[in-house]
Parts: structure tokens; C-alpha cells; sequence
């Protein structure tokens, strides 16, 4: 039994290391950088409203041939002479606008801070970032940047429009305008893109397109590097209530429509909603210089037969927060919005899935009964002790039985050492005979593994933990780790790559040796290989868990606390049974060595 209970220590072990020695060599964490600064609120300046021509959805087919140009052969009118920075405020949102193209330079979150900041969530590079692009063709158009008129519509909608005509026909002219609309209280805003060329322009079709509408190139809040601890950026569509992980591409083209499309990041999204009854998806990483990776999202709008049309698109851009995202399924939104399943970028995937879904239902349970995570994470392990006490106590218990049987064990061996598949029987025999299951005691410890990943899951992703503090001036936020002294910038210790000295890794250190030596078993006091995983073993997870979450530490130190209460009582209570074991077995012995000592008689 001490041979397949160390091998199951050992494989458990195993499977802990290989994880984090994997994702520190391949995802290593990252260091901090500082906020960048954003686009400074200038001043607006007042214009006249112009208003564009009323314009009405002409059907596709009633101009089939339309002429093929490319977006270089295109012309602007002669348009404003300055670049005007308009800004849009709701009670969620800062956004600042650009005439030249109409795009958006900022998009602040009022409810989320990056260091000392605001979250932006129009990343930038060396140029200015540019989010909600328009190009007159396909990917490999260029987005416009021009400068366009601008009409203030009301406090939460702003147009910009521009006239162009076709090439060597100055007088088939077209207007393009952008018309944004917000909410005070949605991360969601509608984008309504028209093209309107009257009675001089057939259609549009630049290069096999109409248009693409761009989002790029990155979403924030700002990081160092996308090393799947701190942060990712995954690519998702979905349509027939499924989910679906795609790829980015530089020329990939998803064409099946789907009822949405999104960038995800670890607690931010962008979701695009194209409204139109056919259009085509790209997602791409074309490198921007300045930035560490770029993440895009295109939508291409086909070739319009049509002089005239209207295209609506609703994008959030905000937290994955399954509260905000799940507003879209109730119609408790200011678009009345219902059944998106915009939440299912929020929602994890994979065997452990409904364990770490659990998890985080009961530790929001336990946030409002004392609203400081860092006290939910304590009384959500006393949950998981509390549910996994009959089985560490069953596993006590079989361990206390498992030395009664051991003397048995070690005869057959002996009996049968040249007689393996004998052995076998002889033991499997006598399990049954004892009524002895010798896995029974390593149950509890490989039923906490699924846990452990799952609560490093929640730890790391879940958006809640993102910024909550547990003891201030010490762990601001539960879902990094803590320091208590940040080393220089740039500065990483050597061999380590250590950015700061952390305590909790101290604290676990000291928690799993004290938790071993009360765990520790009698017959495992002499046992070369289990005094080395007790001393040897915290030492290497010490250098591992360094740098993971500051709630998961949390969570294994006073697992480890809590463990150690419950051995201390199980102790107490088997207490008399070992007592009467030990009598039995010196009993035993006695028998043994007399009946040795008994001289034989001699036969006649």
C-alpha cells in the first residue's frame, strides 16, 4: 500500500509540476509597464450642423452592373481644412473621436482602472491608434483619412460625412457618413455606416468589396506581453447557440454570418454585431509597430448593387463580466436587446468547466455575505475542507488499517517474491479477506487535484477578482501576486527572474512543512522517500506557485491551516484505535516469539 500511495503522491506531483513548469517556461510572467498616455480631451470646436440627404434602401439587384474601381482612384471634395476631437461621455464611458475619418482615438472605462489610470481599450503603438476604420475595398485597402464633417447630434451621438466621387467622373459623386449612438448606461454602442450616391453612382464595388469596418489594433488595459497567465486574446464567433474558437489570419475569411463576433482578452471584449444580411469576418494580427501584438477584427461588406444603403452595427467594448454582458439576454439594456448569449465569451470550456462554475457561484455567495473576496476565498476553502471531511477521514481511517494489515502484506512478499502473478493473487485475496481497499487512502488527496486547477482557473480569469483588494498595503489585488518590495524596473533577479520579494510563497512554505510533519504517519518516520517529499517537496513548489495569483496561495495556506485542524481532531478520535492496534500487534509478536522459543521434542 506505502508503494502505490507514494506512487499516486508522486504522479500527482507530477502532473502539478509539469503544468507550471510549462507555462513558466513557455508563458512567463510578465512585468508590470506603465500606463501610456492616451489622447488628451481637447477642446470642440462648434461647427454648423449639416445634415446628410435623407437616404432609402434601394434593392441589390436593381443596378447589376456596377463598375469595379479600387479606393486609390477615388476622390474626396475638398472638405474641411483642420482635424476637430469630439468627445462622447456616459456614465460608463470617455470617448474621444477624430474627424479625420470619423474613427475613434480613445475609448476610456470610468469603472475600471489600469495602474493610475483608466482602462483604455484603444490600445496604440507608435502611431495613434485608429478603432472603427472604414476602406473603400477589401483587407488590403487602406482605411480612410480624410477629414470629415462633423454633426453633433445630441449629447450621445456625433455623425461624420464626406463626399467622393468615382474615378474620371467627377460627377458621380457619393456620401459617406459614420453616425455613432450611445447609451448612458451600455458599454454597447450602434454604428450605422451609409452610403448614399443618389441618382449619379450605380453601386459600389472596390476591388470586390464595398467597404471594411475595422477594429484595431488591440484591446486593452496595456500588457507587457499575451503569456496566457496574465493575459490572452482569443478569437471567437457564434451562431446556433454554439460557440467557436477561430484563428487569426492575414487573409482568413469567415463568411458563415454568425450572429457575432468577438476579440476576448482575460477581462475585456470587443463584440461586434453586424446587423446586415450577408457579410464576411477576419481576424488578423498584423504586426503595428509599437505595440507587442496586435489583434483585429474586420468585417467586409460585400459588393452593393445599390446606390443607397443603411448598414447598422452594434459593438460592446467593455468588461467580460457575465453581469454587464448578461444584460444582453434580458433586454435590461438601452438597445432592449435579448437572448445575445454575449455572456458565453465570459464562460469557460473544458472538463472542469462545471467544477470551476460552481466554485465561483458559491465563492459570489459567500462575496455577499462579507463582501472582501480574500474572506470568500477563506470560507469557500472551509467549504471544500468542510465537503471533503468524510473522505479525508475515511482516508485516516484506512491508513490506520493499512498498518494493521502491513505485517500480512510483507509475509506474502516475502512467501511469493519469485511468484509475482502468484503475489498478486495472494494479495488481492487477502484485501478482500481484510476488507481493505489499499486506493481508498489516496482518494481524498486525487480528488483535491481536479480542485486545485480549477481554483487556479477561477483565480486567474475570474473578472470580480480582477483589482479586489484583500489587505490593503499588502494584496491589492487577489488576482496577481502580491509584494512586499517591487525591485527596480527592468530589474529581474538573477537565475530567478524574480521582479519583487513576495511573502505568501514564504508562508506556504512554512504551512506545507507543518502540514506534513502532523500528517505525517508513524511507519513514515523512518521512510527515507516520504521524508524527502515532506522537506523537499514545498521547497520546489515554493520556486513554482512564485508568481501565480495571490487568491490561489491564499486558498492552499489555509487549506493547508484547515487540514491540519481536521488531523488534530481525527488524531483524537483514532487515538484509541491505534492504542488497541499497537496492543494487538505487540500481542501478536509476543505469541510469535514465544511459540519460537518452544524447544521441538525429539521423535522416537
Amino acid at each position: 500500500m506505502e508503494k502505490k500511495t507514494l506512487l499516486a503522491v508522486l504522479l500527482s506531483i507530477v502532473v502539478l509540476v509539469a503544468f507550471y513548469m510549462i507555462q513558466g517556461i513557455f508563458f512567463p510572467p510578465r512585468q508590470e509597464a506603465p500606463p501610456r498616455g492616451g489622447v488628451t480631451e481637447q477642446q470642440v470646436t462648434p461647427i454648423a450642423e449639416q445634415s446628410p440627404p435623407a437616404t432609402e434602401q434601394i434593392p441589390m439587384n436593381s443596378f447589376p452592373n456596377t463598375a469595379t474601381v479600387t479606393q486609390a482612384e477615388i476622390s474626396a471634395d475638398s472638405g474641411p481644412e483642420s482635424e476637430q476631437r469630439i468627445i462622447i461621455e456616459t456614465e460608463l464611458l470617455t470617448v474621444i473621436f477624430s474627424s479625420a475619418g470619423g474613427d475613434v482615438v480613445s475609448w476610456k472605462l470610468k469603472n475600471h482602472k489600469d495602474n493610475d489610470d483608466f482602462v483604455e481599450m484603444v490600445l496604440s503603438g507608435n502611431n495613434e491608434a485608429r478603432a472603427f476604420t472604414v476602406a473603400f475595398g477589401g483587407l488590403n485597402a487602406q482605411p480612410l483619412s480624410s477629414l470629415f464633417y462633423v454633426n453633433r447630434i445630441s449629447e450621445y451621438s456625433v455623425e461624420f460625412y464626406r463626399d467622393f466621387s468615382l474615378p474620371n467622373n467627377e460627377t458621380a459623386q457619393f456620401r459617406l457618413i459614420k453616425r455613432y449612438d450611445f447609451k448612458p448606461r451600455d458599454y454597447m454602442f450602434e454604428l450605422t455606416v451609409s452610403l448614399d450616391g443618389g441618382y449619379t453612382v450605380p453601386g459600389f464595388n472596390f476591388g470586390g468589396s464595398a467597404y471594411t469596418l475595422s477594429f484595431g489594433p488591440q484591446i486593452g488595459p496595456q500588457f507587457e506581453k499575451l503569456d496566457n497567465r496574465y493575459d490572452y486574446r482569443q478569437y471567437i464567433t457564434f451562431n446556433s447557440q454554439k460557440r467557436r474558437m477561430e484563428k487569426a489570419s492575414e487573409t482568413a475569411i469567415i463568411s458563415s454570418n454568425p450572429k457575432w463576433a468577438a476579440i476576448s482578452g482575460k477581462y475585456f471584449t470587443c463584440i461586434a454585431i453586424p446587423l446586415l444580411a450577408q457579410y464576411d469576418i477576419n481576424f488578423s494580427e498584423k504586426p503595428e509597430p509599437g505595440i507587442p501584438s496586435a489583434s483585429r477584427l474586420n468585417i467586409i461588406r460585400p459588393v452593393l448593387n445599390s446606390p443607397r444603403a443603411i448598414d447598422i452595427y452594434r459593438f460592446y467594448l467593455g468588461p467580460k463580466n457575465q453581469d454587464a454582458l448578461n444584460v444582453y439576454n434580458n433586454g435590461n439594456n438601452g438597445f432592449g436587446l435579448t437572448d445575445m448569449q454575449l455572456v458565453e465569451v465570459a464562460n469557460t470550456r473544458g472538463i472542469l468547466s462545471p467544477l470551476e462554475k460552481f466554485l465561483k457561484w458559491m465563492l459570489l455567495v459567500f462575496y455577499r455575505m462579507a463582501p472582501n473576496y480574500g474572506i470568500a476565498i477563506i470560507l469557500l476553502t472551509l467549504l471544500v475542507k468542510i465537503l471533503f471531511f468524510p473522505l479525508t477521514k475515511k482516508s485516516s481511517e484506512a491508513t490506520l488499517r493499512m498498518q494493521s494489515v502491513a505485517p500480512k502484506i510483507k509475509e506474502l512478499q516475502e512467501k511469493y517474491k519469485d511468484n509475482r502473478q502468484k503475489m498478486n493473487v495472494e494479495m488481492a485475496e487477502l484485501y478482500k479477506k481484510e476488507g481493505y481497499n489499499p486506493l481508498s487512502g489516496c482518494l481524498p488527496m486525487l480528488l483535491q487535484i481536479p480542485i486545485f486547477f480549477a481554483m487556479y482557473n477561477l483565480f486567474n480569469n475570474h473578472f470580480d477578482l480582477r483589482g479586489a483588494m484583500f489587505i490593503p498595503g499588502w494584496i491589492p489585488d487577489l488576482s496577481l501576486p502580491e509584494s512586499i518590495l517591487n525591485f527596480p524596473s527592468g530589474f529581474r533577479l538573477p537565475m530567478l527572474g524574480w521582479t519583487a520579494l513576495r511573502l505568501l510563497p514564504f508562508i506556504y512554505v512554512g504551512s506545507q512543512l507543518l502540514y506534513g510533519k502532523v500528517t505525517q504517519t508513524p511507519d513514515q518516520k523512518n521512510n527515507t522517500q516520504m521524508k524527502m517529499m515532506l522537506y523537499v517537496m514545498p521547497i520546489v513548489f515554493f520556486f513554482i506557485l512564485y508568481d501565480v495569483p495571490s487568491g490561489l496561495l491564499i486558498y492552499w495556506i489555509f487549506s493547508n491551516l484547515l487540514t491540519m485542524v481536521q488531523q488534530v481532531a481525527i488524531n483524537k478520535y483514532l487515538a484509541p484505535k491505534r492504542a488497541a492496534q499497537a496492543a494487538a500487534q505487540a500481542a501478536q509478536e509476543a505469541a510469535k516469539s514465544e511459540a519460537a522459543n518452544v524447544p521441538k521434542r525429539k521423535k522416537r
